[in-house]
């Protein structure tokens, strides 16, 4: 089994949903001693925004790095992801490793019915960490609803959040909201079923 670890805080080890990612990954090592792990750090290791050169293949370092990051993706079973909320939304870090996962042909396709999504059989698991609190498919709140969207898109159908809300209120609403969300991580057995 293959465990895709994806990290896109730029807070560091102050980066409430570094802990969340940490947590899952170790229940899934812990439930299942067969997982490898590949980490990525977009923060530490930004992938450059998709320019005119990298889309085309012209760029063949571009090209090399688009394709290895894509079939990474590709080989997991399951990709656990760490998604601040910047701005109401994703960091820009993120924005850059979904363009490179986002193939046509390779992660959907077009039909005549419409888009059909080809990267199916995973499952995904991400950690949302904000200072506020968003009830579900609130007004403002583009990040999670956007990566739900997205991953459906691709035909992935497992998709579960785990959220860290709350922690720009005051650090005991910090605290709070990062002990809930580590109460709140399935062990793998339970995120399967």
């Amino acid at each position: 089994m293959k465990l895709l670890h994806i990290d896109s805080s730029i807070q560091g080890e102050g980066s409430a949903s570094r802990t969340l990612t940490r947590q899952i990954v170790a229940r899934w090592k812990a439930a299942r001693p067969d997982v490898q792990v590949t980490y990525r750090d977009l923060a530490a290791q930004e992938l450059p925004h998709l320019s005119q050169e990298a889309l085309s293949g012209v760029d063949e370092l571009e090209a090399a790095r688009n394709a290895a990051t894509l079939e990474e993706f590709l080989a997991a079973d399951v990709v656990v992801i760490g998604a601040p909320m910047y701005n109401f939304s994703i960091p820009s870090q993120l924005k850059a490793w979904i363009d490179r996962i986002t193939v046509k042909g390779r992660t959907f396709r077009y039909t005549e019915t419409g888009p059909l999504g080809l990267a199916g059989g995973k499952d995904v698991i991400v950690a949302v960490s904000r200072g506020g609190v968003y009830a579900p498919n609130a007004p403002g709140e583009f990040g999670e609803s956007y990566l739900k969207f997205l991953f459906g898109f691709l035909g992935i159908r497992n998709v579960a959040f785990v959220r860290a809300e709350g922690l720009g209120l005051s650090p005991q609403h910090r605290e709070a909201g990062i002990r809930a969300a580590l109460a709140a991580i399935a062990t793998p057995a339970a995120q399967a079923a």
